[in-house]
């Protein structure tokens, strides 16, 4: 007999099933149906012994004290901040997100102030009356050239759309730097979890009002595990059997590779903008983690249509599917959705953490603290 059942041990799942356990002192059964806690940050050692993210490089950065200090009552933090390099088609290495070192680099160039890099993409900016998506964001700040080397081809990969035809947004997320600053993140915080995501989330779901069960499909169970109130982190429109039709998602393949030699690039990620590779980026674990090891290990990001669910894709007729969904679901009782699937928008793992505990004080302020008789949630009630 539950309190609640909480459907994804993922960040939104995990970070709720805490607070519902110490806070409110309710019981909570975690399901998830892969095979581990921690979601897409899941991390494990491999047959080499390298610590390494099944599901792509995943780094921590906020600019929340809040969500900082929540996270850091579970894990001790190793400072690191992430830098990428662009590997053009001819082999050339440049700092990504674009800053003063990668025009220079690019086209041979000292400029030495702000001022002088401003003026340089000023130069190459074409007009764009209305900013309406990807493609607009980008040639208007920076132009076709560096727009074409840089984000066209790697979007077309990442999302199999080109950028005209995605919302702003996508690129917008990607900023266009003057100085020389290399990173990719500047957030307060940037740090990666000291022994791992997966550390961090056993010791988050370490609680003896908390149940976790692994391999375990909601639609397997939800009959059969009584409780009051369920909170979903899955696809929202899974959730509602698809009713209105399915919300598209970007998946990704990975390619996980040792190689027996102590470092393999540079820097932790090295993306490939052209399409003359089909992935997108490789990731070499050991600059984040900070693990010494005669070998490495690294992975390979393939972009697909098919698998789970990553990345909602941001265009108008999607947005306004969501838009029915989310009206159901707010006429759903005593279901609470959460997170990057339940709400069908692209978060980092510190937004995901911030909405959780928005929603815990959500319940705190509307929900009474469970008593009589459990109540099994139907989907679609």
């Amino acid at each position: 007999m539950f309190d609640w059942l909480v459907v994804g041990a993922g960040f939104a799942g995990s970070v709720l099933a805490e607070r519902l356990a110490s806070e409110r002192g309710e019981r909570v059964c975690v399901v998830d149906r892969r095979d581990h806690i921690g979601g897409n940050a899941f991390d494990e050692l491999d047959a080499a012994g390298i610590l390494i993210h099944r599901y792509g490089p995943h780094i921590f950065h906020t600019n929340s004290e809040a969500v900082f200090a929540h996270l850091s009552r579970f894990t001790k933090w190793r400072a690191y901040q992430h830098r990428v390099l662009a590997r053009l088609a001819d082999g050339m290495l440049v700092p990504m997100p674009i800053n003063r070192t990668t025009v220079n680099r690019l086209y041979q160039l000292s400029l030495t102030t702000e001022a002088e890099v401003e003026e340089f993409f000023a130069s190459r900016a074409e007009p764009v009356p209305v900013i309406h998506t990807s493609e607009d964001v980008v040639v208007s700040r920076v132009g076709r050239q560096l727009y074409e080397t840089f984000f066209r081809g790697y979007t077309r990969k990442q999302w199999g759309l080109d950028p005209s035809e995605l919302d702003r947004t996508v690129t917008a997320r990607v900023p266009t730097r003057a100085d020389e600053d290399d990173r990719y993140f500047t957030d307060t915080h940037q740090f990666m979890p000291a022994d791992g995501y997966t550390a961090m989330f056993r010791r988050m779901l370490d609680h003896p009002n908390i149940t976790v069960r692994t391999g375990t499909d909601y639609q397997s169970v939800r009959d059969s595990i009584p409780h009051r109130r369920l909170i979903w982190t899955g696809p929202v429109d899974e959730f509602f059997g698809h009713r209105f039709g399915v919300l598209p998602y970007r998946s990704l393949t990975f390619k996980h590779e040792t190689h027996d030699r102590e470092w393999f690039q540079p820097v932790g990620t090295v993306n490939y903008p052209g399409e003359e590779v089909p992935f997108t980026r490789v990731s070499e674990y050991k600059h984040l983690t900070g693990q010494s090891h005669p070998q490495t290990s690294i992975t390979y990001e393939y972009p697909s249509a098919e698998g789970d669910p990553y990345y909602p894709v941001p265009r108008p007729e999607n947005a306004a599917l969501y838009k029915q969904y989310e009206a159901l679901a707010d006429a759903t009782p005593d279901v609470w959705f959460v997170g990057r699937l339940a709400t069908y928008r692209y978060y980092n793992m510190d937004q995901v953490v911030a909405q959780a505990l928005a929603t815990f004080r959500r319940i705190e302020a509307a929900v009474p603290r469970s008593s009589g008789e459990p109540h099994v949630a139907m989907a679609g009630e």
